[in-house]
């Protein structure tokens, strides 16, 4: 803000400077060292008798202070500077230390007090008999410890507690940290600004409107749902739709997160559950959102210590007592978001309490088109930039990594002092989120950017060469993040999948190792992540879909996992899925194989274009290979290029699962 806006606005508080709470450390150290100074130079060091009399006779001593039976000799400050040399200390210190240098304790008997006097009249020291007051010293003393102490408990307690103001005192713990939007003030986040997701809203919108208007639908005798549970992957937006519930909503809105029950303290976190709800009750009505449920919504009996006191469990019970209890919450609205509902708790998710649950996936095709347009409003694009052809390059991105993408884009024009945001540099927005920056500086031996092409180039030949392969964008031979290579894919977006394209998407897959191992005769490495993504797959398709002959139509998944720790299935059927999954990956491998020993030559020229470009787009690859023989057919006739002498599988072969394929052999 402006100098010019400040003094337009001169109600507007500037920001309290917080005092730094090492300076408080540092003052009560500096305190118990003054301490530590003034008590260790009262008395000094103890002496006999007879050495007092020496120091006496040399004429060293000064003044003689008794106190009973105890007496404090005090030297002459020529003594004094003396002996302090002697230590190595300075003056400064000798100012600081003035208690006296030694004490003694004076021999019973009148002959003693005698000879003292004797010395006093013929050394001329002075000689007190003013007792000092130890006891009172040491009260001082004790009260200013005292004092720190207490000083230092309070500022513990508020800095434990989360401040000074609001609920930041240690008797005010047990407070509910929920923030509070209401008399007209919400977020500045509204339903407009969320793209897509038209389902959730209309159902949040629903809700809003019965807190506005709550005649209309209690007249029909309905009765509004008491919770509403936002379910999704990361980054889809449920936050952000409360958000928009709070900038909407003209009723008290209190936002906190699912970790601000937990605390260290036994009790707390159903202490702040019941006052949330006394609070909400007296504004109702009110909407209460409470984000990462997950934190204090887990299933209770899954805890490791059993019979243990949980304060997790204690916290949930409460909350489930007080959304749908003996007691009544009319007016108040729960709204919780979460991405982990397959762990809370099943009394959590009844109806009564969340009677809604509200999935939030990943956007579509239109809706990232809609998150696009939102997210280019700020940013400064050009003209010829086309929101479709970005939204067609982000299958299964989030609403965040959407917004992610923009602004990477910005950065990326900003750091090339560009005016405007480019269509290129959206494209390199997404190869950066995706693959991670570029590392051209690698160093990488000839042998290995030989083999890296390689396998880039038979990812991208067994890709175009089947028929439900993800079609290819771009290959890259330039290492990314923590690659040496890698392909970019336009997969299609579909609900459901075949057998057969499962199968199609693992030859492409291992068509990397396989293009290894026809060239040279070996294989590397290089192809982990290729593997584990296959074996992945497999495994799914054997054991979680039922898409294997052998095994049937079962599914041993767990969407409750209860059975997280144990196998639902007998050892037998374990090494029947362990052979299964083996015949699947080796056949699919096989097959990799044959289609590229076929189009041997094509691969070389592929691989060649790769390390000379290192960098080649779908166009180069239908230089080298031809059209893509599945594409559309209306794209075919618009685009006519030669496919040059190309050897495909016909589609009969390609269905062909993986026991049919064993039985013929």
């Amino acid at each position: 803000m402006s100098l010019e806006n400040e003094n337009q606005n001169p109600d507007k508080k500037s920001p309290k400077k917080q005092m730094n709470f090492y300076w408080i450390y540092a003052i009560i150290g500096a305190v118990l060292f003054a301490m530590l100074l003034f008590n260790s130079g009262s008395d000094g060091d103890r002496i006999s008798y007879d050495q007092f009399r020496e120091k006496a006779r040399a004429g060293e001593v000064l003044r003689l202070v008794q106190n009973g039976e105890r007496a404090m000799v005090f030297l002459k400050q020529s003594v004094r500077d003396s002996l302090a040399k002697d230590k190595g200390q300075d003056q400064m210190f000798q100012r600081i230390y003035a208690g006296a240098d030694f004490w003694f304790f004076i021999p019973p008997g009148d002959e003693y007090t005698a000879e003292i006097k004797q010395l006093q009249d013929q050394y001329h020291f002075k000689h007190d008999y003013e007792p000092v007051n130890e006891w009172g010293q040491q009260i001082v003393t004790w009260i200013i410890f005292l004092g720190i102490l207490i000083v230092v408990w309070v500022l513990l307690m508020r800095r434990m507690g989360g401040g000074s103001s609001g609920g930041g005192q240690i008797f005010n713990i047990g407070k509910s940290k929920a923030q509070l939007f209401e008399k007209g003030k919400g977020t500045n986040v509204t339903f407009n600004d969320v793209a897509g997701l038209d389902g959730a809203k209309e159902e949040l919108k629903e809700i809003v409107d019965f807190l506005k208007n709550p005649k209309k639908y209690t007249d029909l005798g309905a009765k509004i749902p008491k919770g509403a549970l936002l379910v999704g992957p990361p980054g889809t937006g449920k936050t952000l739709l409360a958000k928009a519930v709070a900038g909407e909503a003209q009723v008290p809105f209190f936002s906190l997160s699912g970790s601000d029950f937990v605390e260290m303290f036994v009790g707390v976190g159903a202490s702040r559950v019941r006052d949330l709800f006394k609070q909400a009750k007296e504004k109702a009505p009110a909407i209460i959102f409470i984000d990462e449920i997950d934190a204090i919504g887990r299933a209770r009996g899954k805890n490791a210590n059993l019979g243990s006191n949980d304060e997790r469990e204690n916290t949930l019970n409460q909350l489930l007592t007080e959304m749908d209890g003996f007691g009544t919450n009319s007016g108040v609205i729960i709204i919780a978001a979460t991405n982990r509902a397959d762990i809370l708790d099943k009394a959590l998710m009844r109806a009564g309490r969340f009677d809604r649950q509200i999935y939030v996936d990943m956007p579509d095709l239109n809706e990232r088109k809609a998150i696009l347009e939102v997210h280019l409003r700020p940013i400064k694009a050009d003209a010829s930039i086309d929101v479709d052809f970005l939204a067609k390059q982000t299958p299964g991105f989030s609403g965040a990594d959407i917004a992610n993408i923009c602004n990477e884009a910005a950065l990326i024009a900003a750091r090339q002092n560009k005016e405007v945001v480019s269509k290129q540099d959206f494209l390199d927005a997404v190869d950066r989120i995706i693959g991670g920056l570029e590392k051209r500086n690698k160093i990488i031996s000839p042998k290995e950017k030989q083999t890296i092409a390689y396998h880039e180039a038979g990812h991208a030949m067994v890709s175009w060469l089947l028929e439900h392969a993800s079609p290819l964008v771009k290959v890259t031979i330039v290492p990314r993040g923590q690659s040496l290579g890698a392909a970019w894919y336009l997969p299609e977006e579909r609900q459901i999948t075949t057998t057969e394209q499962i199968f199609d998407e693992m030859c492409a897959a291992l068509g990397g190792r396989a293009a290894e191992e026809i060239t040279f005769g070996k294989i590397s490495t290089g192809a982990l992540s290729d593997l584990e993504k296959v074996t992945k797959q497999a495994y799914a398709m054997v054991s979680v879909y039922g898409l294997n002959k052998r095994i049937g139509n079962r599914s041993y998944y767990d969407s409750s996992g209860d059975s997280a720790f144990t196998k639902p299935y007998s050892e037998e059927t374990a090494r029947v899925i362990d052979e299964e999954v083996s015949k699947i990956i080796e056949s699919a491998y096989e097959r990799a194989k044959d289609l590229l020993t076929k189009n041997k030559d094509l691969l070389n020229r592929l691989a060649k274009t790769l390390l000379e470009k290192e960098v080649i787009f779908k166009e180069d690859l239908e230089e080298v290979l031809g059209h893509r023989q599945f594409d559309a057919a209306e794209e075919l006739a618009s685009n006519p290029l030669p496919t040059e002498n190309l050897i495909i599988e016909t589609p009969a072969a390609e269905t062909q699962s993986a026991e049919e394929q064993e039985s013929k052999e």
